[in-house]
C-alpha cells in the first residue's frame, strides 16, 4: 500500500476543499445554465469521497501508521457533516461481524425494508443531535460571509445527496433482499462496469468483494472484478 492510500486521501480533501472555497466564495451561478446543478453534483460526489476515505481508515488502510490513518479518516468524516469518526468505528465492523441480522446498525429492522423506512432508521442509528446543532450554527455562520442560496446549494444538499447515495449504493442495493445460504457476506455487486462503479459510489458497489476482503482500499476494489 505504502503511500499512495495517504495521497488518495490528501487529494480527496483537496478537491472536496478547493471546489467548496471556489463555489462559495467566488461563484455566482445562473440557475438557468445546466452548470450550477453539475457542479452541486460534482461537489456531491467529492463529499461521497470524504466517506469513502473515512471508511477506508475504520479499515485501516489509509496508512500503516494508525495515527496518521485515523486523522485522516477522523478529518474526512467531520468534514462531512460533523460526523464522528470513533463513534463510526465500533458500529461499521459490527456492520461486517453481523451483516443482515439483528445486530447489524445497517440493516433494517427486520419489517420495514423498503428504501425510506430502511434509510431512517439507517440515520436514526447514525446521525446524532450534536451533529444537527453543528450543521445548524456551521450554516448561520457561512450564511454571514457567503451568498445563502450557495451555501445551501453546494455545502448542505450536496451532503445530503451523498448520504443518499452511500446509503442506496452502499447498503440497500446490496443487502436488500434475500441472499442465497452460501452467501456468507449477504451482499450483491453491481454488474462490471468500472466507470459506472466509480461514478456512482467509489467502487462501493462492488459489495461483496468489498467484505470478501476489507483490507482493499476504494481504489484497488476494481481489480477484484478481474480476479
Amino acid at each position: 500500500m505504502g503511500s499512495k492510500g495517504v495521497w488518495m486521501a490528501l487529494g480527496i480533501l483537496l478537491c472536496w476543499g478547493s471546489l467548496l472555497a471556489f463555489l462559495l466564495a467566488f461563484y455566482r451561478p445562473n440557475w438557468a445554465t445546466p452548470w450550477p446543478y453539475l457542479l452541486a453534483l460534482l461537489q456531491m460526489h467529492l463529499y461521497t469521497g470524504l466517506f469513502i476515505t473515512a471508511h477506508d481508515a475504520m479499515h485501516g488502510v489509509v496508512s500503516a501508521n494508525k495515527r496518521l490513518n485515523n486523522a485522516l479518516g477522523t478529518l474526512a468524516a467531520g468534514l462531512f457533516a460533523y460526523n464522528w469518526f470513533p463513534r463510526m468505528l465500533p458500529k461499521h465492523h459490527d456492520h461486517h461481524r453481523h451483516v443482515a441480522t439483528p445486530d447489524d446498525p445497517d440493516y433494517h429492522d427486520g419489517q420495514h425494508a423498503g428504501f425510506l423506512p430502511w434509510f431512517a432508521r439507517f440515520a436514526w442509528n447514525y446521525v446524532t443531535v450534536w451533529q444537527v446543532l453543528l450543521m445548524a450554527a456551521t450554516y448561520n455562520v457561512l450564511k454571514l460571509f457567503f451568498p445563502q442560496a450557495n451555501v445551501i446549494a453546494f455545502w448542505m444538499i450536496p451532503a445530503v445527496l451523498a448520504t443518499l447515495q452511500l446509503f442506496f449504493f452502499g447498503t440497500y442495493l446490496p443487502h436488500r433482499g434475500e441472499h442465497a445460504p452460501d452467501n456468507v457476506h449477504k451482499s450483491r455487486s453491481q454488474f462490471r462496469h468500472h466507470l459506472w462503479a466509480f461514478v456512482s459510489c467509489y467502487f462501493f458497489g462492488y459489495h461483496y468483494e468489498h467484505h470478501d476482503q476489507p483490507y482493499l482500499p476504494w481504489w484497488r476494489l476494481w481489480r477484484t472484478k478481474h480476479a
